[in-house]
């Protein structure tokens, strides 16, 4: 096909998957964990929330998740184009939005049901609004501008989806040019405001249109792949990173331990809080950039660990993302009425905590043995 040759072979015949190293199981390890600490940190008050990363600085398992589906997203629409041109590239991009979309909604109306069925969390759910008016709620849900709690980053990813062949046109042509637009676009939205409307108060957990910083980065790190190398693992970045990742530590843990606020002047305490996820705050964004020198620096492709019985049901949980990350959310809300009826103590959150990864891997391994796994994999 004449599209296959409009951009010189070796562009994404350099990623890494494609050069005939295999799948690197570090992505589905990162965003296995991503969904396990996703399930811990929305489960309220829950002690399990303390072994995820949110407690421990500025950014937290969201942002892993984002830029690692970048990646995921390079490798798998790169191979494509490698083998069927732009045309495979547009219907794969097409359809795996459309999956996404129908999950999403699907969502929905379970968790309407979850919350109708326990006749609690309806407010805190923002279900409310569902349950006394579902016809207009479904309406707006259908055109991503109603969503409950947690279902947040499904509408994202239908969107970044169904731009990704344009996106990946442009990196395989100016990575670099492609990158400072995704970064400018994102300082406009600080700068300006700028989002995409919602409802019924206008506001995105995830705005779509300052995220979409990290899911360029990851497929622009997957793109340059060996430009950008020696620089993140130089000594002097790693040294500004871990430097980074101490003084957020203080930061978070002095937000949560009363003798540590005292360490932390109360200008500088001002300056810094709150910090807007919504618009992916600057202190997250680089928050995160230090974890991922730190991933870079200690975790290689060969890493040991990946063999460990805990990461290969991570590595399980990463390759069936879709259906875990629903399965994830539908979790959250039955340890949440459960945690209201039975007992919000201590060993009711390490139970339902435990129960909860157990029970996403279980689901993996069962989607796995099935078969059934996202188009994207095949």
């Amino acid at each position: 096909m004449h599209d296959r040759i409009t951009v010189p072979e070796f562009v994404v015949g350099e990623l890494p998957e494609l050069k005939g190293q295999g799948r690197d199981l570090r992505i589905d390890a990162c965003r296995g964990i991503a969904l396990w600490f996703i399930f811990l940190d929305h489960v309220p008050n829950n002690i399990g929330s303390w072994l995820t990363l949110r407690n421990y600085g500025f950014s937290d398992a969201a942002e892993v998740f984002m830029f690692v589906s970048g990646i995921t997203c390079a490798l798998a629409y790169g191979r494509a184009w490698r083998c069927e041109g732009w045309t495979g590239v547009i219907s794969r991009t097409l359809r795996r939005s459309w999956d996404i979309y129908i999950a999403f909604l699907l969502l929905t109306l379970a968790c309407a049901i979850l919350v109708h069925l326990a006749g609690r969390i309806a407010d805190e759910s923002n279900m409310r609004i569902l349950l006394d008016h579902p016809g207009a709620t479904l309406a707006r849900a259908a055109v991503l501008q109603y969503r409950p709690v947690n279902t947040d980053v499904l509408p994202v990813f239908v969107l970044l989806h169904l731009l990704f062949a344009p996106l990946l046109w442009l990196l395989l042509r100016a990575p670099n040019a492609t990158l400072g637009a995704s970064l400018s676009l994102y300082v406009m939205v600080h700068a300006f405001g700028w989002t995409v409307p919602a409802w019924p108060n206008g506001h995105w957990a995830f705005n779509p249109l300052a995220w979409q910083l990290l899911f360029v980065l990851g497929a622009w790190w997957m793109i340059e792949d060996k430009r950008p190398r020696p620089w993140v693992t130089s000594r002097k970045t790693l040294v500004l990173a871990v430097l980074y990742l101490l003084f957020s530590l203080l930061i978070a843990l002095s937000w949560r331990i009363k003798p540590l606020e005292a360490l932390v002047p109360q200008a500088l305490a001002n300056l810094l809080y709150p910090l807007d996820k919504s618009n992916l705050d600057p202190l997250r964004l680089l928050h995160f950039l230090a974890i991922a020198v730190l991933a870079a620096w200690f975790v290689p492709r060969n890493w040991r660990g990946l063999t460990k019985p805990v990461t290969r049901g991570a590595i399980l949980c990463g390759q069936n993302s879709l259906p875990i990350y629903c399965v994830g959310v539908l979790l959250t809300f039955a340890s949440h009425v459960a945690l209201l009826d039975i007992s919000d103590g201590l060993a009711m959150q390490i139970v339902l905590s435990l129960a909860g990864i157990v029970t996403m891997i279980a689901t993996a391994t069962l989607l796995n043995s099935i078969s059934i796994k996202p188009r994207q994999r095949s």
